[in-house]
């Protein structure tokens, strides 16, 4: 007999992880909602033309292709059966792949049905999606994202909520110490003008990895790619600047007083902070820092990552504004921001940051427990009555000792036991247990009803 296994980097989540799981996307959802954001989604799968050329090089090498059904291999040359090289016979053998995230397939939907939805449009999405990375610590193969979009509108104050909801979202979690940090591009393309006569997007992509293998081997990994050694050091000597926000702010405008690219970075991250203001909230847990790249490639402004401190799980919220993804399924000029949350990472944070609330894993209020066959018909008219009230109760199915049934709603959290007795049907007055406290009190359906609600 074959032992049941599960894919690397994929996971079962039981009861108890579901209830804190569940926890978190509605706390999500309902700030999405909250800010006007609808729901939408989108196939696990896409055609590989949709996906493919939208994630940077490395995220195109990070997607799962789908065979196609059937005999795969029957269209395929035979010159090409015999290379060494796999990705020659790619496009032969599979035409389709699993979502690498919800942005390129909402992107997608909005060209398709641009004649039918309202802009800006604001869309949220809470859906799996798949990578073929390296399975570790808080990254799988397989998982959540949150994501919330506005497409239509280059406004300004888009971004600004974006920190509003990241804030706000903490909050419902009680998570306190955590940064959010933002940068911007043009900022980043500030930085490439630096770097006369090296490739732009090679240095977004080394700075990216600089939190993960440090300054001297993205020095070298960017030597390699033909970046000069005085380039780099004032390029470093920019991102290794420390100071208030407002301190960074003032050292790059005069670093990029000749880069119109760099400028308008500037301008726009100042505009954010100031709409902040605006809101009456503060820049507290926000942290400009010009180090913060972001790998994908369609980003084109303002761009977000968020990090719960002193945990050791990495980023678990990123996003920012692409004005150009739309462009490459034929609807150009369409300027876009969003942001999403790993639904995964944050679970694992806070497990361990022990946050979760004790009744996030209560699935039942009551339990009605029975002495006999007559007990367990009669507590059958009073489940009815609690579930008519919106109470979430079930009643134990067998015929078993109290004490199991008291067992069960122990190990379910079940913070309420209803336990019917000849005597309690004959009176109509039902033994009340508050499991929490050990109380018991003599109360009727009514009573109960209005407790508990």
């Amino acid at each position: 007999m074959e032992k049941p296994t599960l894919p690397k980097g994929t996971r079962d989540f039981g009861p108890a992880q579901m209830a804190k799981r569940q926890f978190i996307f509605n706390t999500i959802r309902s700030v999405f909602q909250k800010y006007g954001f609808q729901p939408l989604e989108t196939p696990a799968m896409e055609n590989l033309t949709t996906l493919t050329g939208k994630y940077g090089d490395e995220g195109d090498q990070l997607l799962f292709k789908i065979l196609n059904s059937g005999d795969y291999l029957k269209d395929v040359e035979a010159s090409k059966l015999n290379t060494k090289d796999s990705r020659l016979i790619t496009s032969d053998i599979s035409e389709k792949g699993l979502r690498y995230d919800l942005t390129v397939p909402f992107a997608r939907y909005v060209v398709m049905n641009r004649h039918e939805i309202t802009f800006p449009f604001k869309r949220y999405q809470i859906q799996p999606v798949w990578r073929a990375d390296r399975p570790q610590k808080g990254r799988y193969r397989e998982f959540y994202q949150c994501d919330a979009d506005v497409v239509g509108t280059d406004s300004l104050i888009c971004e600004a909520e974006i920190i509003l909801m990241i804030k706000e979202v903490f909050k419902g979690f009680g998570i306190t110490d955590y940064t959010i940090k933002i940068n911007h591009r043009a900022i980043l393309s500030g930085l490439a003008e630096i770097c006369k006569g090296g490739n732009e997007t090679s240095l977004f992509v080394a700075i990216d990895k600089l939190d993960k293998i440090g300054e001297e081997k993205v020095k070298e990994e960017l030597r390699i790619r033909g970046f000069a050694d005085a380039n780099l050091t004032e390029v470093f000597e920019i991102l290794n600047f420390k100071g208030t926000t407002t301190e960074k702010i003032q050292f790059i405008t005069q670093k990029f007083a000749n880069s119109e690219a760099g400028k308008k970075g500037i301008s726009d991250l100042t505009q954010v902070l100031q709409l902040l203001k605006d809101y009456n909230a503060t820049e507290e847990n926000v942290e400009f820092d010009m180090a913060l790249a972001r790998g994908l490639s369609y980003y084109t402004g303002c761009i977000f990552e968020v990090k719960i401190n002193n945990v050791a799980i990495g980023s678990v919220s990123g996003g920012g504004r692409y004005d150009n993804l739309t462009g490459g399924f034929g609807l150009p000029n369409v300027s876009g921001v969003g942001f999403s949350f790993g639904v995964d990472r944050l679970y694992d944070a806070m497990e361990e940051l022990k946050l979760f609330p004790q009744d996030a894993q209560i699935s039942s209020k009551v339990l009605i427990a029975h002495f006999d066959a007559e007990c367990k018909k009669y507590g059958l008219g009073v489940l009815q009555q609690l579930r008519a009230k919106g109470i979430a109760s079930e009643i134990y199915p067998d015929a078993v000792k109290i004490q199991k049934q008291l067992d069960y709603a122990n190990k379910k959290l079940i913070p309420y036991v209803i336990v019917i007795g000849s005597e309690e049907v004959k009176s109509g007055v039902l033994a009340f247990k508050d499991m929490k406290a050990g109380e018991q009190k003599k109360l009727s359906v009514g009573e109960i009803i209005n407790i508990i609600k």
